[in-house]
C-alpha cells in the first residue's frame, strides 16, 4: 500500500458519522421549527433520532453547537430555495422579483410550522453569545442580498436615482415579517395575497419607465452549492 494511501475504513467510518450527524442536524431542525431553538437539548434530539444522549454528544458536544449547526442548515437551505435560483434571472427587478416570490414561496410553507430567522430573533434577540451571533450573521446576509438586487434594479434604470435603497429593502423585509404575524399568529385569510400587493406597491412607487413588468411566474433555476452570500455592512 502507498505511504499517502488511507485506509478504507477510517474514510467509511468518516463518512458514515457526517452522515449520522446530517441525520441529527435534520431532526433538530424539523424540532426547531416547531418549538423554537430554545426547546433544543440533546435530550429531545436523541429522543427522535431513536438515539442515547452520548451518541448525539458526541458529533456537537454541546447544545449550543447543536444549536448554532440547526441556523446554519437553515440558512444553507433558505440560500438554496430562494436566493440561488433568483440569479438566473436577469439583474434588475426581474432578480429581485423572482427573489421575492420564492421568499414568499417558503414563507407560506413556514406558515404551519415556524420561520427559525424570526423565532430565532425573539428568542435570541437581548442574550449575546454564539447562538445569537450566527442568527444575526445569516439574516445580514440575506438582508445584503436583498439589497444588492435593488441596487443593481437603480443601476439598470429599473428603479428611480433618488429611490432610497435602504428603505426599500428595509418595507420588503417588514411585509415578511407582517406576513409571518397575520397568517401564522392571527390567522387572518388573504395574507399573502395582501404581501404580495404590497410588494407591488413598494416597487411601483420607485420605478421608473423603462422598468420591466412582472413576469407571470418566478424563474427557477438549479441552485448552486458553491456560492456563498455576503452580510450587509
Amino acid at each position: 500500500m502507498s505511504v499517502n494511501a488511507v485506509p478504507a475504513k477510517p474514510v467509511r467510518a468518516a463518512q458514515k458519522g457526517q452522515q449520522t450527524k446530517a441525520v441529527i442536524v435534520d431532526a433538530a431542525l424539523a424540532l426547531a421549527a416547531q418549538i423554537g431553538l430554545e426547546g433544543l437539548s440533546i435530550g429531545a434530539v436523541a429522543e427522535i433520532t431513536k438515539m442515547s444522549k452520548s451518541g448525539v454528544f458526541a458529533h456537537f458536544g454541546s447544545r449550543e453547537e447543536l444549536q448554532i449547526s440547526v441556523v446554519r442548515e437553515y440558512h444553507a437551505r433558505f440560500e438554496q430555495e430562494v436566493f440561488f435560483p433568483a440569479l438566473e434571472a436577469p439583474r434588475g427587478l426581474p432578480r429581485l422579483r423572482a427573489m421575492f416570490a420564492n421568499w414568499m414561496k417558503r414563507t407560506s410553507a413556514e406558515i404551519d410550522s415556524g420561520c427559525i430567522y424570526i423565532s430565532g430573533a425573539s428568542e435570541f434577540d437581548d442574550r449575546p453569545g454564539p447562538v445569537r451571533d450566527a442568527l444575526v450573521e445569516s439574516v445580514s446576509i440575506w438582508q445584503a442580498a436583498v439589497l444588492r438586487a435593488i441596487v443593481q434594479s437603480k443601476s439598470e434604470g429599473h428603479l428611480r436615482a433618488d429611490a432610497d435603497e435602504r428603505q426599500l429593502a428595509f418595507e420588503i423585509h417588514g411585509l415578511i415579517l407582517a406576513l409571518h404575524y397575520e397568517a401564522r399568529f392571527l390567522q387572518v385569510p388573504g395574507s399573502i395575497g395582501r404581501a404580495n400587493v404590497g410588494f407591488d406597491n413598494i416597487l411601483a412607487r420607485s420605478a421608473t419607465p423603462e422598468a420591466p413588468p412582472a413576469p407571470a411566474a418566478a424563474a427557477k433555476a438549479k441552485p448552486s452549492a458553491s456560492r456563498r452570500l455576503k452580510p450587509v455592512r
